[in-house]
């Protein structure tokens, strides 16, 4: 067995407290937990989450901007064999990290994902909307397009991540870097009994779930027009969620995708003017090492 990085990146969520309690329980702990936080974590929650859990290695860092930035600017502080995402408000069963990690060990995949389940019972319209929605992600798309796995429960060579990193400006990071990987020989796996529960009670405002909703359209938007997956995206045919703010999300959609049209047209105008591509090569590497 090779060495185990934990990687949780959070702003302020004090269920952050709730995901390492169940890395303690593990039955396979990991060798070091690095906490990729924010300048707005608070003092309390910082102490409490880095002297809380004896039985863990637990680092936390501050970096400037949101999970995204935490991530992309973690990477020089990784140094184990494979580096397994979890988010704050997501909970491990006591065998996940087993699980997760095989396939990275033996080498049979560069990465590795699974699905999330519900912590509890939704409670509101919101929370059961976003249940089925996650629902549909791991049962009738990942399984086809593992590009399309969410990076908050995933495993990686560090080696493979380092190597091929964020590009900060599309911040779809986990479509856009699987897609570079894949296209560069290397291989992921989707695993569905490597699953964690995920709470959701957090959802209780329309407006902020329409906000979360329309960034994330966007930010897919633009890694689909960096690889110039549009036309195979819109022959795609997905079961509908049956829920009435799929019309709501659906009406967003066209509006996300001018928005990310226009940006990424402008990006690739000022990358063009100053002789630079305006991406970074999606495979600096061609095929496994």
């Amino acid at each position: 067995m090779g060495s185990v990085c934990v990687e949780i990146a959070v702003r302020d969520d004090p269920r952050l407290l709730a995901a390492l309690a169940s890395l303690a329980d593990q039955t396979r702990r990991p060798d070091r937990v690095l906490i990729a936080a924010s300048p707005a974590t608070p003092a309390e929650l910082a102490d409490a989450a880095t002297h809380r859990f004896p039985t863990l290695r637990v680092d936390l860092e501050r970096f400037a901007g949101g999970p995204v930035d935490a991530r992309a600017s973690s990477l020089a502080l990784l140094r184990e064999d494979t580096t397994v995402f979890l988010d704050s408000d997501e909970v491990a069963p006591p065998d996940w990290l087993e699980r997760i990690v095989a396939p990275i060990e033996s080498g049979r995949a560069a990465f590795s994902g699974g699905p999330t389940r519900p912590l509890k019972p939704a409670e509101t319209s919101l929370e059961r909307y976003m249940e089925l929605l996650e629902r549909s992600i791991y049962e009738d798309v990942v399984p086809n397009h593992i590009a399309y796995l969410p990076l908050q429960n995933t495993a990686w060579s560090t080696t493979v991540l380092r190597r091929f990193g964020f590009d900060p400006s599309v911040t779809a990071e986990d479509h856009d870097l699987e897609t570079r990987v894949l296209r560069a020989g290397f291989s992921g796996v989707y695993l569905p009994d490597a699953w964690v529960y995920h709470d959701k009670s957090s959802e209780t405002s329309y407006l902020r779930w329409a906000r979360k909703r329309y960034l994330y359209l966007f930010q897919m938007a633009m890694s689909i027009f960096k690889h110039r997956e549009l036309g195979a995206r819109l022959r795609e045919h997905r079961p509908p969620i049956r829920h009435p703010l799929r019309y709501v999300e659906a009406a967003m959609k066209p509006f996300a995708l001018v928005h990310a049209w226009f940006r990424w047209s402008r990006r690739s105008r000022g990358a063009a003017a100053a002789g630079t591509s305006p991406a970074p090569p999606s495979s600096r590497r061609q095929g496994p090492p």
